[in-house]
């Protein structure tokens, strides 16, 4: 059965999502009976990665929600502004914005080409920027406002520097524009907030990039990021703002007592999952 969840009826606007993480939240909200508009330049498959922006339109419509495919670019402040108005004329507003488009390069200076370092600031640190921007006079006139982030804590350990630098700044400048929002005056109650898996994620970026399928063996499923998304965007605007938030502590603090479902391989342990990137533990090789 789907609608009728506290989401129902309320606008999220999502960059990417087109697979993974993203599509996750966003299947999740439409279970709800949420309204979602993905923004995201997936446009024709790739034979590399699964899926695009019009197959997570149609897995949010099966889910129960209303789908927005939105094709565009969130590095291009017309794109983004085209996005917003798009979104705000076809459900009416928005409500719920989840900065989750993001590239990845774990390699440390030296070996990042400006290309590469050029899109990782691009796409996570300034198309953070620019999506929060133009969505935020709408999340103004929203009665229950909320800006989720897929980013880490700001974890000091210069390990996480001097392995891979430029995706460190990269990530940490969404933490930082996420956590700046939560302590600027705003017209109405508004909750801004960034979340981190604890554990890594069965994805697409951990299966090319991480370590295949041993990587993935030991990592766990969208969903508990997608349950964790949830149970924050659930709450009421301004009673948990600021903050930088695991998917394990945000869904034990729900209830969740058993997180084993969400276990992506079928053997193994909690014990020997593998501990994601800037937290204590994450530490080994990548």
């Amino acid at each position: 059965m789907t609608g009728g969840g506290p989401l129902a009826g309320r606008t999220m606007l999502m960059s990417g999502g087109s697979r993974g993480i993203g599509l996750a939240i966003a299947v999740r909200a439409a279970r709800d009976g949420a309204n979602v508009a993905i923004l995201a330049k997936t446009d024709e498959p790739d034979p590399r990665l699964p899926g695009t922006v019009h197959t997570a339109v149609e897995e949010i419509r099966a889910a129960g929600g209303n789908g927005l495919a939105i094709v565009g670019d969130v590095r291009d402040a017309e794109s983004v502004a085209g996005a917003v108005v798009l979104t705000v004329d076809t459900f009416g507003g928005i409500d719920l914005l989840v900065n989750n488009a993001s590239a990845i390069a774990l390699a440390p200076i030296g070996a990042v080409s400006m290309k590469q370092y050029d899109l990782m600031l691009d796409i996570n640190a300034r198309g953070t920027f620019a999506l929060t921007s133009a969505a935020l006079p709408h999340l103004h006139r929203s009665e229950n406002a909320q800006v989720l982030t897929l980013s880490p804590p700001l974890n000091l350990d210069p390990v996480w520097f001097g392995r891979h630098a430029p995706y460190t700044v990269s990530k940490y400048a969404m933490t930082i524009l996420t956590v700046g929002l939560a302590h600027q005056e705003h017209p109405v109650p508004l909750s801004a907030n960034c979340l981190w898996p604890r554990t890594t994620i069965a994805t697409a970026a951990v299966q090319n990039i991480v370590g295949g399928d041993a990587a993935m063996a030991v990592s766990r499923k969208p969903e508990i990021m997608a349950d964790a998304a949830h149970a924050i965007l659930s709450r009421k605007a301004g009673e948990v703002t600021g903050q930088t938030l695991l998917d394990e502590d945000v869904l034990r603090d729900a209830g969740v007592s058993d997180l084993s479902a969400y276990r992506y391989g079928s053997a193994g342990s909690d014990d020997d999952l593998k501990i994601d990137l800037f937290l204590p533990g994450g530490e080994g090789d990548w």
